[in-house]
């Protein structure tokens, strides 16, 4: 019974699997059938930044979602889930479990982490793995404090983010204040910068699986990050966090 128990769970895995890539070929399917003016006009404006800065340019990739189509998310929705993911960076960077514990405790946070953060905020010794993926969260969060105001602008993915700026915001506020302080950008700005990451994206895994140089000192998992995080803040196939594509 237990190894008829284990089939059927390898079977279901591959079948929730086949069932998501199919759902992402069909989402990429529409996105290349569909042509909306304001689509071509950001996507132009994307290969004209990208051809400023010397990147490669795939013409043939798809629009990405106008602001008819795109989700529009809440400020506190969009605040809580930055601060879940300066806190993950933290313990990631190594903060010791006692002040992460009373960081999530004065933040009132513990309702508002995925399911892979639980685990991960919960456990006393991470794998050097998991610690080493949610370090990287920083960018994902410099990211939304962007979409919320509190960074200016982003600039070219060549460097990592500001941490000692995107852990200030928050350490210099409470929950309430934070979330009150949070000015969210209209979708239109979040989506150009959504269409601009996409194109980056491909042009860093185009110099992977050719093994080509990735051009002008672009750091791949920056890029990485904020096309997680954009896809996200514009509801790309309605996707929890934990579970969020970023198709190229």
């Amino acid at each position: 019974m237990k190894i008829l128990s284990v089939i059927l769970l390898i079977i279901l895995s591959n079948f929730v699997i086949a069932s998501d890539l199919n759902q992402r070929k069909e989402q990429i399917k529409k996105m290349e059938q569909k042509v909306s003016p304001e689509a071509e006009a950001r996507k132009a404006l994307s290969e004209s930044i990208l051809s400023q800065r010397n990147v490669p340019i795939n013409a043939y990739l798809p629009y990405i979602e106008d602001s008819n189509e795109a989700l529009v998310r809440k400020v506190e929705e969009v605040a809580l889930r930055a601060m879940a993911l300066l806190i993950v960076a933290v313990k990631a960077e190594g903060l010791e479990q006692d002040i992460v514990a009373e960081l999530v405790d004065k933040y009132q946070l513990a309702d508002i982490f995925t399911p892979n953060e639980k685990s991960f905020i919960g456990s006393l010794a991470p794998s050097q793995h998991d610690k080493i993926q949610f370090v990287w969260r920083y960018e994902a969060a410099w990211v939304l404090l962007w979409a919320l105001g509190y960074v200016e602008e982003l600039q070219p993915p060549t460097e990592i983010c500001d941490v000692v700026a995107s852990i200030s915001f928050l350490q210099k506020r409470s929950r309430e204040q934070f979330i009150e302080d949070s000015k969210l950008r209209s979708i239109a700005d979040i989506l150009d910068q959504n269409d601009l990451i996409y194109r980056y994206h491909w042009a860093v895994v185009d110099a992977r699986v050719n093994g080509l140089k990735i051009p002008e000192e672009i750091d791949a998992s920056v890029v990485l990050e904020r096309h997680y995080a954009l896809n996200w803040l514009s509801g790309y196939m309605q996707q929890d966090w934990d579970y969020v594509s970023t198709d190229t």
